[in-house]
């Protein structure tokens, strides 16, 4: 082997490194555009006291542009927290949560809940 070929065999294996970085930096960074959205994080806290039908309702949706609850726009913050309080009816209630990301990637989570 000359000490060309070396050279030579040196910056091909740098190039390549180089380039496997950019690629593993770059998915790194782009996973959650690239994942969607997701749901999570979700905590259902009831009151207690005379106040029995309250609930608060607790998660995270990061990456998401519109969050509903039940068909109703509920509010998110910049790293996707929501925080929401509900009055839940007597009896049987569901509790629908969509998440929607720029992309139109959707995510859905589906809660019974019993009302006294």
């Amino acid at each position: 082997m000359t000490n060309q070929d070396i050279k030579r065999i040196l910056k091909i294996s740098s190039l390549s490194i180089l380039f496997i970085f950019i690629v593993v930096y770059a998915f790194f960074n782009a996973k959650n555009l690239i994942l969607g959205v997701k749901i999570k994080n979700v905590k259902i806290e009831r009151r207690t006291g005379d106040e029995i039908n309250i609930i608060k309702m607790t998660g995270n949706a990061k990456n998401a542009k519109t969050l509903t609850l039940n068909g109703r726009n509920i509010s998110i913050n910049q790293d996707g927290n929501f925080d929401e309080t509900i009055l839940l009816l007597p009896g049987y209630n569901t509790l629908d949560i969509k998440a929607e990301d720029k992309f139109g990637y959707k995510d859905e989570k589906n809660y019974q809940l019993i009302g006294k």
